[in-house]
């Protein structure tokens, strides 16, 4: 797979997703497998206007490729969004979210607000692709509702206008995350496409992955949600699409050793408090399906400092074997 001058084959990709794929977490999903990462979505308008807190979101992480995020509905800012988050990040490739289905996004023309005006959504691509030297990518949905399933022209405009790849979520704006997502129609944007097409929804697990690639012929293929709390699943993910067997996850104390370290990680990055009122979400995912482990995550809904991320921990490795 090409994207402009990168080279990649099947890659595993970490999904985007606002108030989760923040640097420490790109970082430990880089470090297990993930090929490309990409940041959290950031508004063109907030960099465009010099806010410190969305510069801060595209801090590119080491051990992928990583691509910055974008999202607005104006060319020219987003043309020079792009180029200042270019700037901020060094990231490897730009890619506009033309897919985040939430009401305040969508609702505002944003997001999977674009697949309602794909003329603009053209214009948007056709101008970043102008602004910047590095590729140009964009992620969609299925279209805006069931009624309005566009994404074979859309993309298809996406592509006439410079798009270097599209993403696919299986889903309409208006299904958000629930529903099965439809692979049949990202395999139809596969055959028809000239440039890659990563497919996403309901990859899950080793064998999803497998199931996903084979359904939609896509040439990567993303993980989103299924990655909260375990990261571990871009090596199963990895394992099963070349024939190997698909190894465990980790014991729960190695996979506590993996959640401290993003933990500091984040500290590192944005501070005690930040990061451990953000600690709260994750280090409970972590816990998922853990037995008896109900006590822990009631103490992780107050973590305040990391000396009490330090003692759960500890705790967890002692009490939850």
């Amino acid at each position: 797979m090409r994207i402009g001058d990168i080279e990649i084959d099947n890659p595993l990709i970490l999904g985007p997703m606002a108030g989760v794929t923040d640097w420490a977490f790109r970082t430990i999903c880089a470090q297990l497998g993930a090929d490309i990462t990409v940041t959290e979505m950031v508004s063109s308008r907030a960099l465009v206007y010099k806010d410190k807190k969305s510069e801060a979101l595209l801090r590119k992480n080491e051990g992928s490729i990583c691509g910055a995020q974008i999202f607005g509905n104006d060319p020219q800012i987003m043309a020079q969004a792009a180029q200042l988050a270019l700037g901020i990040s060094n990231c490897d490739f730009i890619d506009i979210n033309m897919g985040c289905p939430m009401p305040k996004i969508a609702n505002s023309g944003d997001g999977c607000g674009l697949m309602r005006t794909p003329e603009l959504a053209g214009d948007i691509v056709a101008a970043v692709v102008k602004a910047v030297h590095v590729p140009v990518t964009v992620k969609c949905r299925l279209g805006w509702d069931k009624g309005s399933v566009n994404v074979l022209d859309f993309t298809a405009r996406m592509e006439d206008s410079g798009a270097s790849m599209l993403t696919v979520h299986g889903r309409t704006r208006s299904m958000l995350y629930s529903g099965t997502a439809d692979w049949d129609t990202i395999a139809k944007v596969k055959q028809q496409r000239r440039i890659p097409v990563i497919a996403n929804g309901d990859i899950v697990s080793g064998d999803t992955a497998v199931r996903c690639k084979k359904w939609t012929n896509a040439d990567g293929l993303m993980i989103g949600r299924a990655t909260f709390g375990d990261p571990w699943v871009f090596q199963q993910a990895r394992a099963a699409l070349s024939g190997k067997e698909i190894p465990q996850r980790p014991t729960l104390d190695k996979r506590v050793d993996v959640a401290v370290r993003q933990f500091e990680l984040a500290f590192a990055d944005k501070g005690e408090h930040i990061a451990c009122l953000e600690a709260r979400k994750h280090f409970a995912w972590y816990l998922r399906g853990v037995a008896h482990s109900s006590f822990y995550k009631e103490q992780i809904s107050s973590i305040l400092k990391m000396e009490d991320i330090y003692r759960i921990a500890e705790g967890i490795r002692r009490d939850l074997k």
